[in-house]
């Protein structure tokens, strides 16, 4: 008898080894990936329906995306913003474009996306509305995600982000989610903006009333206050729309892009707005050592590109009516709620039968990756290559789970 080597347990032993425990991932130790497959250490595939947080919607390793990669890694990879390379120009323009804005500020992660629309909204709040020195204060919503610095953490509403981790930086009011009354309240003439995710991802992919982010354009236009969209996770074809504010035909000041930007090779984010806003900013005031790189701006470019024939959008509305009908049809045979829009979705999992975290393990022994937040909700956030017999193969898997938790 051949002997099989297993590899995953003593890889995750070694990664538990060494690393600080930030992260409870499922047991799962990827080696290899394509398209909406990835590979373990033991030869395992499976369908990855986590996309990176939306960072790979273009899937793993798309062959155009990685043919940019290649060929700028034989040119230039970095020069820092001391001097200006040649892909950056035609990145800043494509995303400009791209966005219906004047200017482009890229950097590197999401929260460094969101930090730098702070402190732009704060900027032009003192420099152009001519709010009092120190007196600047940013609107943001219960169950927000926009990242875990230490300024984005202080106004989390998520113990888990938040705890131990004070003193915590002022100057942000939070108020419900969909809640245009208490936001309307909470905005008074100190208010510089108003910071939203269009659709909640962390939360459980909540999705605003309707009307809800028209009534907040109307309102941050009224009072003269920046609406910032944080399209990091919801933007770039995730939901069937370039942007997801897009569905209420609303368009912000200032969009927060990441994730999906860097086409799951890099790390690129980058805010964009017009020049009324962004050119607020003096040299020196803000920049990353590695923001905008040639590297970074060559994928991105590749990024755009792919949007630019709205065929992902599409793919993303076409398939995301399919998966969200087929996870309809399993609310009463174990799932109570489902949310969402385009290829991606909340799972609301009855918790008599399992939490979230279990109906992940048990979808990964079916061959599918997902991951759970806030008790017993999973979310689900294929690639947009993502095939409809992989899709309907997916909720199939979740139908055997539930199946199998109320025998």
């Amino acid at each position: 008898m051949t002997t099989v080597d297993v590899r995953t347990p003593e890889a995750l032993a070694e990664a538990e080894r060494w690393t600080a425990h930030n992260y409870h991932p499922l047991p799962v130790v990827i080696a290899e990936a394509d398209g909406a497959w990835v590979t373990d250490v033991d030869g395992r595939r499976y369908l990855d329906f986590l996309a990176g947080y939306s960072a790979l919607n273009f899937g793993h390793r798309h062959p155009a995306l990685i043919a940019a990669a290649h060929a700028q890694l034989d040119r230039l990879t970095l020069t820092s913003r001391a001097f200006v390379h040649d892909q950056f120009a035609e990145f800043c323009h494509a995303l400009a474009t791209l966005c219906g804005k004047d200017l482009v500020l890229p950097m590197n992660t999401g929260a460094e996306a969101v930090e730098t629309a702070i402190k732009v909204s704060r900027a032009w709040g003192y420099r152009v509305k001519g709010v009092a020195p120190g007196r600047a204060k940013i609107v943001v919503a219960e169950n927000n995600f926009h990242g875990r610095t230490t300024t984005i953490v202080s106004f989390s509403t998520d113990p888990d982000a938040r705890d131990d981790f004070g003193p915590y930086t002022p100057g942000f009011a939070v108020v419900p989610y969909g809640d245009l009354d208490a936001l309307t309240a909470a905005v008074d003439d100190d208010t510089v903006a108003v910071l939203l995710e269009p659709i909640q991802g962390e939360a459980g992919v909540l999705v605003p009333p309707d009307g809800y982010l028209a009534g907040v354009r109307d309102l941050c236009d009224r009072r003269s206050v920046l609406l910032v969209a944080d399209e990091i996770q919801s933007g770039l074809g995730r939901t069937g729309r370039t942007f997801a504010i897009e569905h209420e035909g609303v368009e912000p000041d200032m969009y927060v892009l990441g994730k999906a930007l860097g086409g799951g090779i890099v790390p690129v984010s980058a805010v964009a707005a017009g020049r009324d806003v962004l050119g607020v900013l003096r040299p020196g005031e803000h920049g990353s050592t590695f923001g905008g790189n040639p590297l970074a701006c060559a994928v991105g470019v590749e990024v755009i590109r792919l949007l630019q024939s709205g065929e992902f959008q599409e793919r993303s509305r076409r398939l995301g009516e399919r998966l969200h009908a087929g996870l309809r049809a399993l609310t009463g045979h174990g799932v109570l709620q489902v949310r969402g829009r385009g290829l991606w979705a909340g799972v609301d999992i009855d918790p008599a039968l399992m939490t979230g975290r279990q109906a992940c393990e048990r979808l990964a022994e079916h061959g599918v990756l997902a991951k759970d937040t806030h008790g017993s909700t999973i979310r689900l956030a294929p690639p947009l290559v993502v095939s409809p017999d992989e899709v309907d193969q997916a909720v199939a898997a979740l139908a055997a789970v539930l199946a199998d938790a109320r025998r």
